[in-house]
């Protein structure tokens, strides 16, 4: 009996031995497919995933702080600073902070502290992106309030940073703003636009004048600063800096008191006042009137600053750029015109009349009687109508359209600012496309001769014309940045004006300023002069005024013209005086 419980006892340890060693080949490949597995992965994440993984740890011990491009400085010709940097502290977020279950809370939070829409917070963080590498800027020109506030909610806020940095400042105010202009940051287009340039996420541009214009030199480029940080994402060490490249400084031509002199003359009076060099075109003053004070860009602009701004009416719109009847002004290309047919001789003398009457339309004298017959010099000291029409017409509308434009009429001046109109010296082609298909008539050359009719100029072209003669019978190009005052010297274009047209026109813009309509140019602070004047036919409102000068008469420094729309009165009596202004602050002695 024992025997054969023994057998069956034995037999069963002998199937049990088998079916544990059955069970070894099994386990043996299990394991061997887990522990292949996991050596698979781990190659996988080491080999393939390696350098994406470290990165990845890297994000979470180091932060990087960047720091924005550090602008250049605007300065004037004597080396006032009219554009610079001042210190501001500004607001930063880390991308993932949208990612934390409370960030619905904390963006809360954050558009009351700064002021900003929660959907505009949004869409600049979605617009980062999660995996931004690096802070996103959020807000500038921080009250203490504002970062007191977000001191207190620094706990639950951690995903916040304040910093210090520069945000644009101009310590003249109003002063030349529109050749200066703005910066202001760039919207999702232009980043899109500008990325390959450098350009990231909150960066600033110019977006007006010089700042526009000279863009990629006043810039500068991004540097930053890595951090090292714990889990909490407390900054623990400095690891590397790469600072700031700072933009170029840029020297304008504008001479500050000179500017600041045509702006007060201008005051509140809607129009333009621009001063010339008349040998190189170099630009010593533009003033329009509105205006603004670009520093309400480097904030946010609130919607009562809009509201006020715009009251005035456009004050971004540069009026030294914008085109009008230039008015009697123009009667120095009809004198050239005339002077260098040679069907009117510098000894020509002429009748006027009331008004001289052209397929049927009078053509009056302004005086409404006439001079009796008149020269050169007394038809420019008293600007008669009457016998610069006679002169147009004598011409002809070909030849007075080719010297309007020889002077630059009808054409860009080409200085560097945005928004510079053409201004129009009409033909017949022009006129038949916008009238129907009638052609150009002798009453078109007549009212052309006399500055009114279609065309129109700008301030900036007036006083390129009135450079001409000044400096001899030269074109020259505006500019506003100092160093190429000697290189477009050397791009005047030659009028190849007659000796004797210059002699005639210069005598006759003196006898204006020495006993015509221009007498009240005249001041004790100043060496005499020569001018314009110019009043415009403007319906419905008050006629514009205009007055273009130039001094010493002998040996030209400096050209001035200015304009006022809608003013009513005379040039005389209301442009001149406002040149007189500017010619004094020019000549006034500098105190050293």
């Amino acid at each position: 009996m024992s025997a054969k419980l023994k057998t069956k006892s034995q037999d069963s340890n002998s199937r049990t031995v088998g079916n544990q060693l059955q069970a070894i080949p099994i386990m043996t490949v299990i394991s061997l497919i887990l522990f292949g597995g996991i050596g698979w992965r781990l190659a996988y994440l080491q080999l393939q995933q390696g350098d994406l993984n470290q990165a990845k740890a890297e994000q979470n011990r180091t932060r990087i702080v960047p720091k924005p491009p550090v602008r250049g400085s605007i300065l004037d010709r004597n080396g006032k600073v009219l554009a610079t940097n001042r210190l501001s502290h500004s607001a930063y977020l880390w991308p993932k902070a949208q990612k934390q279950r409370n960030w619905s809370t904390n963006r809360q939070i954050i558009s009351q502290i700064l002021a900003i829409k929660p959907e505009d917070l949004q869409k600049r963080v979605e617009d980062a992106g999660y995996n931004y590498p690096s802070l996103i800027p959020i807000a500038r020109n921080l009250t203490s309030a504002q970062i007191t506030a977000l001191e207190e909610y620094r706990t639950q806020l951690k995903w916040v940073e304040i910093d210090v940095g520069k945000v644009r400042s101009y310590p003249e105010g109003k002063l030349a703003a529109h050749i200066i202009g703005y910066t202001g940051e760039l919207n999702r287009e232009e980043l899109q636009e500008r990325k390959s340039k450098g350009y990231r996420l909150g960066d600033v541009m110019g977006r007006m004048g010089v700042e526009s214009a000279y863009e990629s030199q006043l810039r500068g480029t991004w540097g930053g600063l890595k951090l090292g940080v714990n889990g909490a994402g407390r900054i623990l060490q400095l690891l590397g800096e790469n600072p700031a490249g700072v933009g170029e400084d840029i020297t304008l031509t504008i001479d500050a008191e000179v500017q600041r002199a045509a702006e007060k003359a201008l005051g509140t009076t809607k129009g333009a006042i621009v001063a010339l060099d008349p040998k190189n075109g170099a630009v010593l003053a533009m003033a329009s009137y509105p205006s603004f004070d670009p520093n309400i860009f480097s904030a946010p602009i609130t919607n009562d600053i809009w509201q006020e701004l715009q009251a005035q009416g456009n004050p971004f719109l540069n009026m030294s750029l914008r085109a009008f009847p230039p008015a009697s002004t123009f009667k120095i290309v009809t004198a050239t015109a005339g002077l260098e047919s040679g069907k009117y001789p510098p000894n020509t003398v002429l009748g006027t009349y009331p008004y001289i009457s052209v397929g049927g339309t009078r053509f009056r004298e302004w005086n409404k009687r006439g001079f009796g017959p008149m020269g050169y010099v007394s038809s420019l000291a008293w600007s008669s109508n009457t016998f610069y029409g006679q002169i147009g017409r004598g011409v002809g509308g070909e030849k007075l359209i080719e010297w309007a434009r020889k002077f630059g009429f009808g054409q860009k001046t080409g200085i560097e600012l945005q928004g510079e109109t053409k201004g129009l010296i009409a033909d017949d082609g022009w006129k038949r496309l916008n009238f129907n298909n009638w052609g150009w008539t002798t009453g078109d050359t007549v009212n052309m001769s006399i500055g009114q009719g279609f065309t129109a100029a700008t301030p900036l072209q007036v006083a390129v014309m009135f450079s001409a003669i000044a400096n001899n019978g030269y074109r020259v190009q505006p500019h506003l940045l100092q160093t190429d005052n000697e290189s477009k010297q050397a791009q005047r274009v030659s009028l190849n004006l007659k000796p004797t047209t210059l002699s005639t026109i210069k005598q006759g813009l003196r006898a204006v300023v020495d006993g015509g309509t221009g007498a009240r140019l005249n001041s004790p602070h100043t060496p005499p002069g020569a001018g314009k004047s110019g009043t415009a036919e403007a319906p419905p409102g008050d006629s514009h005024t205009w007055f273009g000068a130039y001094a010493p008469f002998d040996k030209p420094e400096v050209v001035v013209v200015a304009f006022a729309e809608h003013s009513g009165g005379g040039g005389g009596s209301v442009a001149a005086p406002l040149v007189r202004q500017v010619m004094e602050a020019y000549f006034k002695p500098r105190k050293i």
